[in-house]
């Protein structure tokens, strides 16, 4: 499919422009209206104001109005009332000493003309007046002026403008005062003109959108090539480092805490250390501020955060301020020595560990050999005398040209018996060297080989923040560049896109190769380059539509797509028969269907997916219905542990009697404020399928909590939307539901997508109240699992044989003893007490060896040797020393 052609349907199926909204205090507390635009006094309405702040601290739905239409005007033939900001920006409520002495008003993110100014360019020289956005620029001169110019630009003729005192008339009054309101369901601008002028631009061809919409072939991996990051990464994180590296597009998914965001860390810190530049683009402003929080813990290159995001201002300062030289090529030299250096240190030690290994290995093999021993010293006494070089026979064995006068002169048997020999040899030298050291003992190598672990990781990113700012990356037009962006970073949205548009990009992005924002901002702000980025990477891609994402895919030639089809998806108002008749107008497939497709799903048809199936986060009980419900038991649990497999992590809440009026259960309403007056966390999340319930939970927090014990009790609520992509200790989960419900309320309540999201976000403790007296379906099966008493009865593997002996000594001693504990992907051999026995090395090799030993150190286990040649394979004597 040609890539200008999928972008014409597009822009045909796509949205002309936001809604206006002519009113933000409809349906919302009124504006409060400021003296000092950067200070609050204390009082009823700013108290909500910051405890609402504090409540949605992620959505940050708090705006400061700069000037204002305010009163009556005909609007489509009709009386409409105006309540309207004609310059705002989002805003954080901050403590000042206390309630009693107000608080302080903190920009949070862009300033900018309302987008019923449609000419960009003359909302970028609205932006650019001066003082604009200060306390002083309500009082200047051209203060009105600018006033009345907005209005205009707006659609609107004021009857006045005026400065001073509350304007009450019903006319249409502009009026240069600041005030507090709160923006909820923010509108993204429509796409449609947008997508019509990537239709006509050259070079789309060699872009990840033409890769998603065409026919890619995955190139062959390597299995071989060495992954190294400053994160630690499991398997099938390293699988996505390696594809990213070969293949144009990489799909990638996984439920929630299954290391998604640390394999498109790796990703993207990878990239730009190989010389590339790269692209995140997230759905939320606070999954963007999220990720560049992950990147800013690893070292690498610092992301240029160039949207809505509060932490852009320091990044600002700094590239206004100038960059330094750039670091040198004999820096850069050094610090891959430094990675040679660290990396045989760690190989060292996984040597040596190898040999203990197959010492055990050969050991092990004696109960094979030893009733065979005597005959075989009378057949072949050369091969037992302690003198013997095995090495060297063994090598005579694999020659190209095979010696057999050579054999038998150094063995004095036949190269047919020779393998044989050389094997029960071995067995019984590594038997004997155990038998004289006590067995192997790795208690001390395990600790160094993490520290040298550790320490190459630290060296890699060392290695990558250098890489970062090389002294090739910087030209004379990228300081220029920098220079100009740092200024334009700190301008509002109109003026900064019109900067951003006007620098030299691939300049640009070479010298700072890694840049962070939400899809909306990507389209609104960044220069509209085909190819402009090595690598995008869209992040929750199932929850974006393909409207949105095309102008991203377009902006980079290669593309990481990560996503969880079964977690929420997008909301398309885009009609069937629209859809059936733009499809069809434009010759395309059914797999463009916006409606139903996100921007996952086209990728999954270009792709293989790479599956994260490793789980981090929660305790067994916590995402063990998930497991099996949504995801077809694909999860293994890296915090599987006995401790935690006892733990009752779901506690359900039973609210009887109860009705719903309005939308709303105003007994578990009540309920939840009980619970969360009674929790000693410091975490909590308050969720509910419901927009009326949440808004009533919200009402109900807001009369009970201060902003200081919002912030204190790190309280949020809202429905599961709201909460997609978010966390938190405990979550309480509001159903809404009662016996009786009309069948559209429990189908909504029961949808598998919006179930798995609302049951999932819980780290440590999830409170489900509810009052159902029994529930159908879904519901019921989950309130069924979170009361059902908790067991270690999983599908563990057969326990080695050495294992089964050790335990079956154990048990009668009456401690707890588990075989073949399935932890994540791996397997404890041997479990006593919670602390772990690993009692053969591991089946498919030393490589697999060390890799067990490292997750599991990690996940926070305690693990011992046990092999069984430490007590000449009597598990009686093993299990006294145990």
């Amino acid at each position: 499919m040609e890539p200008s052609r999928v972008l014409a349907a597009l822009a045909d199926l796509a949205p002309a422009g936001r809604d206006r909204v002519l009113d933000v205090g409809k349906g919302a507390p009124p504006p409060l209206w400021l003296d000092d635009p950067d200070r609050v006094p204390a009082g009823k309405q700013a108290q909500r104001l910051a405890a609402l702040d504090q409540l949605h601290r992620e959505e940050r739905i708090l705006r400061r109005g700069w000037a204002w239409l305010l009163g009556t005007t005909e609007v489509d033939g009709a009386a409409r009332a105006i309540r309207l900001p004609l310059l705002y920006e989002p805003v954080r409520l901050e403590g000042s000493g206390g309630r009693l002495r107000g608080y302080r008003v903190a920009p949070a993110g862009d300033l900018e003309v309302t987008p019923l100014v449609q000419d960009r360019e003359l909302a970028a020289v609205l932006e650019s007046a001066p003082g604009i956005g200060a306390a002083a620029w309500l009082g200047t001169v051209g203060t009105n002026a600018w006033v009345e110019t907005a209005a205009s630009a707006a659609g609107f003729k004021p009857d006045r403008i005026v400065s001073s005192g509350a304007p009450g008339s019903r006319e249409l009054l502009g009026w240069a005062r600041a005030g507090l309101y709160v923006a909820r369901d923010v509108a993204t601008p429509g796409l449609r003109d947008t997508l019509r002028a990537w239709s006509a631009r050259a070079g789309l061809e060699a872009t990840a959108l033409a890769e998603v919409y065409g026919a890619p072939v995955a190139a062959p991996l390597d299995a071989d090539e060495v992954v190294r990051s400053p994160l630690p990464l499991n398997a099938a994180q390293s699988e996505v480092v390696r594809r990213v590296r070969r293949e144009r597009i990489v799909v990638v998914s996984g439920p929630p805490g299954n290391g998604k965001s640390h394999a498109v860390v790796a990703a993207a810190l990878d990239t730009v250390y190989r010389g590339g530049s790269v692209l995140v683009a997230t759905q939320a402003s606070h999954a963007a501020e999220v990720l560049a929080g992950l990147l800013g813990r690893f070292p690498g290159a610092e992301p240029v955060l160039f949207g809505d995001a509060e932490r852009r201002d320091r990044f600002a300062l700094s590239l206004s301020s100038g960059r330094p030289e750039g670091v040198a090529a004999k820096q850069l030299d050094a610090r891959r020595g430094e990675i040679r250096a660290a990396a045989d240190a760690v190989a060292q030690l996984e040597r040596s560990i190898g040999a203990a290994l197959d010492l055990e290995r050969k050991a092990a093999s004696m109960t094979v050999w030893e009733p065979l021993l005597a005959g075989l010293r009378a057949e072949a006494p050369r091969v037992f005398a302690s003198d013997f070089p095995v090495p060297k026979a063994r090598n005579l064995l694999d020659a190209r040209f095979l010696r057999e006068w050579r054999i038998r002169r150094l063995a004095g048997v036949g190269s047919d018996r020779l393998p044989a020999l050389l094997d029960a040899v071995e067995a019984d030298r590594a038997a004997a060297t155990l038998a004289v050291n006590g067995g192997t003992d790795l208690s001390a190598v395990w600790p160094a080989l993490l520290t040298a672990d550790a320490r190459l990781r630290e060296t890699i990113g060392a290695a990558m923040r250098d890489a970062a700012a090389a002294a090739e990356r910087w030209s004379k037009s990228a300081r220029g560049s920098a220079a100009e962006l740092g200024t334009a970073l700190r301008a509002g949205r109109n003026r900064r896109r019109e900067a951003l548009a006007a620098l030299d990009g691939p300049a640009l992005v070479r010298a700072l190769p890694l840049w962070v924002g939400t899809v909306a901002d990507v389209e609104d702000l960044l220069p509209p380059v085909p190819g402009l980025f090595d690598l995008v990477i869209l992040d929750e891609a199932a929850h974006i539509d393909q409207i949105r994402a095309a102008p991203v895919l377009a902006r980079a030639r290669r593309a990481l797509v990560a996503g969880d089809p079964s977690q929420l998806r997008f909301v398309s108002f885009v009609a069937d028969v629209d859809v059936a008749a733009t499809l069809a107008r434009h010759g395309l497939p059914d797999r463009i269907d916006v409606r139903r497709s996100s921007a996952y799903d086209v990728a999954v048809g270009a792709a293989p997916v790479t599956w994260l199936g490793e789980h981090y986060r929660c305790a067994p009980h916590l995402i063990a219905f998930a497991a099996r419900r949504f995801y077809d038991g694909r999860l293994t649990l890296m915090t599987r542990t006995p401790e935690a497999e006892r733990m009752d992590a779901i506690d359900v809440v039973r609210v009887p009697g109860a009705t719903v009026h309005d939308g709303v259960n105003k007994a578990e309403v009540d309920t939840v404020v009980q619970l969360v007056r009674s929790s000693g966390t410091s975490s909590i999340g308050i969720v509910t399928p419901f927009r009326a319930q949440a808004d009533a939970i919200e009402s109900a927090l807001l009369a009970e909590f201060t902003a200081e014990d919002i912030e204190r009790l790190g309280l949020r609520s809202g429905t599961v939307h709201a909460f997609q992509g978010g966390e938190a200790d405990t979550v309480i989960v509001s159903l809404g539901l009662v016996d009786g419900d009309t069948p559209a309320r429990q189908r909504f309540a029961a949808e598998p997508n919006l179930f798995n999201v609302m049951t999932t976000r819980a780290r440590r403790r999830l409170i489900v109240v509810t009052s159902l007296t029994s529930g159908t379906g879904l519901i019921a099966d989950f309130l069924a699992h979170a009361e059902a008493p908790k067991s270690l009865k999983a599908e563990d593997p057969a326990p080695v044989p050495w294992a089964a002996r050790l335990a079956a000594e154990l048990v009668p001693t009456g401690r707890e003893v588990h075989t073949g504990y399935r932890v994540g992907t791996w397997t404890v051999d041997l479990v006593v007490d919670g602390i772990g026995y690993v009692c053969e090395p591991h089946p498919s090799g030393n490589a697999a060896h060390l890799e067990r030993q490292r997750a599991l150190l990690r996940a926070g286990w305690t693990l011992r040797e046990a092999f069984p040649a430490r007590w000449n394979h009597d598990p009686v004597r093993a299990a006294l020393d145990l």
